[in-house]
């Protein structure tokens, strides 16, 4: 059966290497195919800032089979954002990562029914706790799902660390971010408050409520497989850059 999203291995390129391997160069690890570099879509060399992290992209690149398959090389696309993109534009990925706080998922609770309102509260509120004590950030929580602007000084602070990343933690800070609908569960990750398979499920709480009443359907339980699959990269990336 043909997975949505994925193309058919005859559409796919062909892996033209046999070898892979992480040599250290100009100050950082490169991933390497048959002793050469892959360059990313601006013509930049594949070159991680540690060891792990190169081991973890140079992972992907000799688990191909017969075909590339790009779509599942979570990592390596993530390492050509970090190189591309947040490289050219950190200000404008810590200020995305900010607006996510602006309408973050842990501040639009529930009203009814009160077992999903219970369960909310238990578990998202000693985060927006930890975010007040730990990060200097404050954000109010509100009943259903009219937007509530939040507190422009606790925006900036989020902005302000977000800045302070790396290119390769803030790729991954705005991957977590946009992935979890939330800054400070994206956060939490990133400092190792939770891990990204807990983040994950923390974040989709009111679906997750009504697959237990409901039940669910191959292709939501399929896209759930996935998304958890691409927290736990995330957790083995963050770790990866300590």
């Amino acid at each position: 059966m043909k997975q949505r999203g994925f193309k058919e291995p005859g559409e796919l390129p062909r892996r033209f290497y046999k070898a892979v391997e992480v040599a250290q160069a100009n100050g950082a690890f490169e991933v390497r195919l048959d002793g050469r570099t892959p360059k990313s879509p601006a013509g930049k060399p594949l070159a991680l800032p540690t060891r792990a992290l190169a081991d973890m992209v140079a992972a992907e690149w000799a688990g191909q089979g017969d075909h590339i398959v790009m779509a599942r090389m979570i990592a390596t696309r993530l390492a050509w954002t970090a190189i591309d993109r947040v490289g050219e534009a950190h200000a404008e990925v810590a200020a995305e990562v900010a607006r996510y706080a602006g309408s973050d998922a842990l501040c639009y609770v529930a009203e009814e029914p009160l077992e999903l309102v219970e369960r909310q509260a238990r578990a998202w509120q000693p985060l927006l706790g930890w975010a007040r004590a730990e990060l200097g950030v404050e954000l109010h929580a509100v009943e259903g799902v009219i937007h509530r602007p939040q507190p422009p000084r606790s925006l900036a602070r989020i902005e302000a660390l977000a800045g302070e990343l790396d290119d390769f933690t803030l790729a991954a800070l705005a991957y977590a971010t946009a992935l979890f609908g939330s800054a400070v569960l994206g956060l939490a990750v990133q400092r190792g408050r939770l891990p990204g398979e807990e983040a994950f499920a923390l974040s989709r709480l009111d679906e997750s409520f009504q697959e237990e009443r409901w039940g669910v359907d191959a292709e939501a339980a399929e896209r759930t497989e996935r998304l958890t699959g691409e927290a736990l990269m995330l957790d083995r990336w963050f770790a990866a850059l300590r």
